[in-house]
């Protein structure tokens, strides 16, 4: 299991012998974060790198990898509001596209349920509270929201773009604190006709929730009624000290992970796995690959 990300177009090759490269690691799934912007071909975005031009590569990408039987998660991962261009993150997704966004990337990849659609990367509405009932609102209901100074599409919104479509994709939910509380989780769970709804989590050193007493508390609950999956683990230190007590309780309780990040980005000033494309991992990347291969050949 693995994340990849997309900066512009992409950051790394996109051909057979990447994937065979991540096939190597045992990696059976991929989380590929879009951008809003790009997607729709708006905002001032280069028509080179965008519109037609941008889907028709991601529909490329995750045909490759469907054709080699790994599981694609699509993110909505930056977003902006109104004429501004998406560079970044945003604490919520916006009325203005992101509706829009998922209508159509939810009517483009519908019919395939190797596919999961994370809705919004990481919310931290609220002024980034972790447990707060007001935030929990904003996240299910969007409109105005403490914090966020644009007109808030909520996860229920999300969802209803989905679903209109006819799309019955799983949706994945990543909660309140850059998605690292599920304190409330399931109080605030968006309506979901189809019921396939399940939870985000992401699980770094530097988080709050960063302890066994604390996944027991506020995430085990949550993965004996829904799926949970981590859709990003990790840790500043290029170590994998952390991961290697996450990724066993993960496993005792059927709960699934992706590692930030299949980049060449500087360890030690984040997650990344591997310092070449070839797959040569870093130090914190060869705990993460010694444990996909201990578990697949058991």
């Amino acid at each position: 299991m693995s994340l990849l990300v997309l900066l512009g177009m992409f950051d790394g090759p996109t051909d057979q012998n990447s994937i065979n490269v991540m096939k190597s690691w045992k990696i059976n799934i991929v989380r590929l974060p879009l951008n809003e912007d790009c997607w729709l071909g708006i905002n001032g975005v280069k028509p080179e790198q965008s519109g037609a031009v941008y889907q028709q590569a991601i529909f490329n990408f995750v045909e490759l990898f469907l054709n080699n039987s790994i599981y694609v998660i699509l993110d909505l991962h930056w977003t902006a509001n109104g004429g501004a261009e998406a560079k970044g993150q945003a604490p919520m997704p916006n009325k203005d596209h992101s509706i829009d966004f998922w209508k159509s990337v939810a009517t483009r990849f519908k019919g395939n349920n190797a596919i999961i659609f994370d809705l919004f990367n990481e919310p931290f509405p609220g002024n980034n509270q972790w447990d707060n009932a007001a935030a929990w609102q904003c996240w299910r209901d969007g409109s105005n929201c403490q914090g966020v100074n644009y007109a808030a599409a909520g996860l229920q919104d999300l969802v209803n773009a989905v679903r209109s479509v006819g799309s019955s994709n799983i949706c994945m939910l990543g909660g309140l604190a850059y998605s690292n509380s599920l304190a409330q989780w399931m109080t605030y769970l968006p309506n979901d006709p189809l019921k396939q709804l399940a939870a985000s989590w992401h699980s770094y050193n530097f988080n709050f929730c960063n302890n066994p007493g604390c996944w027991e508390q506020y995430v085990r609950p949550v993965s004996q009624k829904f799926p949970v999956i981590i859709g990003e683990m990790g840790e500043n230190d290029c170590g994998h000290g952390y991961i290697d007590a996450l990724m066993p309780w993960a496993d005792k309780y059927n709960i699934s992970y992706l590692a930030w990040t299949w980049n060449t980005w500087d360890c030690s000033s984040g997650p990344a796995l591997i310092t070449n494309y070839d797959g040569t991992a870093t130090n914190y990347g060869v705990g993460y690959r010694n444990h996909l291969n201990a578990i697949h050949s058991k």
